[in-house]
């Protein structure tokens, strides 16, 4: 008991109360931490305003390419343009206010090829017509009897001219106009036939000095041949060219082209312009009816062989001083020559 009452034990505790050099709540530490934050922070800033910088150099530099490049083009723009319209006007003076050349033939071309086929004027009889309107120095005043086919090519090849056509059925007069805006057409109320062509050639001849003579105002005309219920201003043009290829003629009691060979003819002569010509083309010659019609009012003196074919016949009738008024047929002398 001895020994153990004189041994002491001597205990060291830490204080609590005393802070540690490298505790997080030192102040040092924390002053450390606000200067780091604030550097990051100004880094940061530096580094953003230097990209955007760059960005905005590289948009400035593409968007000056850009200008450039429109100025660029624009400015080929204007020259292909300044050149497209001087090629304009230059073929513009070249071929006049009608279609130009190259056009005009690739028309006759096409219809030329689809006249082979049924139904349609042969290839030989288009190209001999459209030769005559070209002759004649298209656009003209060109008059059609007969709605068909190669309506539009009439009225193409005419381009900027006048094109009139008559036509005995009123429901495909109304049905081409709504397929074709602007075609200038008309009914025409026939009232011969075909089985009585005898007789009126007989009458007329008849009468050629009379109601039938070539020379007439024929609105006012009792020749049973005459057309006088067109619309007025009608008759009072200069036609250029006319082609009859209408009314129907092939059955007996069908109008007959009598009375459209007839009012050409009258038409013909009643131009009173000083060395006028009006070149007449019949359609279907080789028939009974329009030969014989062909040369009772437009005379086989006036045909003009080297320009027509067998089934199209082309006559030039003078008007003006020239014109007979007794008579539609004179001698040989009056024999017109193929230009």
């Amino acid at each position: 008991m001895k020994g153990l009452g004189g041994q002491k034990v001597l205990l060291v505790h830490s204080s609590s109360n005393k802070p540690s050099s490298g505790g997080a709540g030192s102040p040092g530490m924390g002053r450390r931490r606000v200067w780091l934050v604030l550097f990051l922070a100004l880094f940061a800033c530096v580094s953003l305003a230097s990209l955007l910088s760059s960005a905005r150099d590289a948009s400035s530099a593409v968007g000056g390419r850009r200008r450039a490049a429109q100025s660029a083009s624009v400015g080929k723009v204007a020259v292909s343009s300044s050149s497209a319209a001087a090629k304009g006007k230059h073929l513009d003076e070249a071929v006049g206010p009608g279609l130009p050349a190259y056009v005009f033939d690739a028309l006759v071309q096409y219809a030329a090829v689809g006249g082979n086929t049924s139904g349609s004027m042969p290839a030989a009889d288009v190209r001999a017509i459209a030769a005559a309107l070209k002759r004649r120095g298209a656009p003209c005043n060109l008059l059609v009897f007969g709605l068909g086919g190669e309506t539009p090519l009439w009225r193409a090849l005419n381009h900027g001219g006048r094109t009139v056509f008559l036509d005995e059925n009123q429901w495909y007069v109304s049905h081409l106009e709504g397929r074709h805006p602007g075609l200038e057409a008309y009914d025409v109320a026939y009232t011969t036939t075909v089985r009585e062509f005898p007789d009126l050639l007989e009458a007329a001849r008849a009468a050629r000095a009379a109601e039938c003579r070539p020379v007439q105002n024929l609105l006012f005309s009792d020749c049973r041949l005459a057309i006088n219920d067109l619309p007025n201003h009608l008759y009072d043009v200069a036609w250029d060219v006319i082609l009859v290829d209408g009314p129907r003629g092939y059955t007996a009691s069908s109008p007959g082209r009598m009375a459209a060979i007839f009012t050409a003819g009258v038409l013909a002569r009643a131009r009173k312009e000083e060395g006028a010509a009006t070149d007449v083309l019949v359609h279907d010659y080789e028939r009974e009816v329009e030969r014989a019609c062909s040369r009772e009012f437009l005379c086989e003196e006036n045909r003009v062989p080297a320009t027509s074919t067998r089934s199209l016949a082309h006559f030039v009738i003078r008007g003006g001083s020239a014109v007979r008024r007794e008579s539609f047929c004179g001698g040989a002398g009056a024999t017109v020559s193929a230009a």
